[in-house]
């Protein structure tokens, strides 16, 4: 009987506490957040520390509603091409993990943009997938996994793209979502002469210094700008033909 009224009288003041806290918010009862909290908040929301329900709705837990409450006017954040998306994800609590003290509350996970449902990347034009065929013939080709064909890299990522649209807008044809890299690249003959397909050249190679600097060390004074092939090797930009090692940007 003793027992019973024990764990009777908890019940009773769990309850008690739970409606008070509901009521009036965490600062009603004295220490309550701080038995519970599972860690210390991110320095940026630290001032949230005594105040569990700004961003925890009771009985469903953090909702993107309370997050957007707060960063909907953030300009920048939409502003930017590679973080626009943010606009429509209406999911914040898979990537962005708190209560882990100075740690940024930012994991970039692909697979929960892929469970959120990202919209599936826009058809190649013809343009594009000839120039893709070439590409993937050239890296032995790979086949994207599902998961990453639902992603919409373009969208992010098209800012940091290097290749200028020739391949088209299917990234995970070649990449992966754990590494841009490609294992399987293999760079043209070092005999080809087509390097500005692909490499576009410094800002310095359009002004003086390519004429004063860069075609004197290279003993190429009447090559041109896309003629890249004259003084660069395939190994590395810096390995100048009959010069090697030169590093002068």
């Amino acid at each position: 009987m003793f027992y019973w009224v024990l764990a009777a009288a908890a019940l009773s003041v769990g309850i008690a506490l739970i409606l008070a806290i509901q009521k009036s918010g965490s600062s009603s009862v004295p220490d309550w957040s701080n038995a519970v909290r599972p860690g210390e908040l991110s320095p940026k929301h630290a001032f949230l520390s005594n105040q569990c329900e700004t961003c925890h709705t009771p009985y469903r837990g953090i909702e993107a509603s309370s997050c957007i409450l707060c960063h909907a006017g953030n300009a920048t954040l939409l502003a930017r091409q590679s973080t626009a998306f943010h606009a429509t994800i209406q999911s914040c609590s898979n990537c962005h993990i708190e209560h882990q003290a100075g740690v940024r509350p930012i994991r970039m996970d692909h697979d929960a943009l892929i469970a959120i449902g990202r919209k599936s990347q826009p058809a190649a034009s013809p343009a594009d997938s000839s120039s893709l065929a070439a590409l993937m013939a050239m890296l032995g080709s790979r086949s994207a996994a599902p998961q990453e064909q639902s992603l919409d890299c373009f969208t992010c990522h098209s800012n940091r793209s290097p290749h200028r649209d020739l391949f088209g807008k299917q990234c995970a044809e070649c990449h992966a979502t754990s590494s841009w890299k490609i294992a399987g690249y293999k760079h043209p003959s070092a005999a080809s002469t087509d390097c500005v397909q692909c490499h576009q050249a410094p800002p310095s190679h359009y002004m003086g210094h390519f004429h004063m600097i860069s075609k004197m060390v290279a003993g190429q004074e009447h090559a041109r700008v896309e003629q890249c092939y004259l003084c660069h090797q395939t190994d590395s930009w810096n390995a100048i033909r009959g010069v090697g090692w030169y590093k002068h940007h």
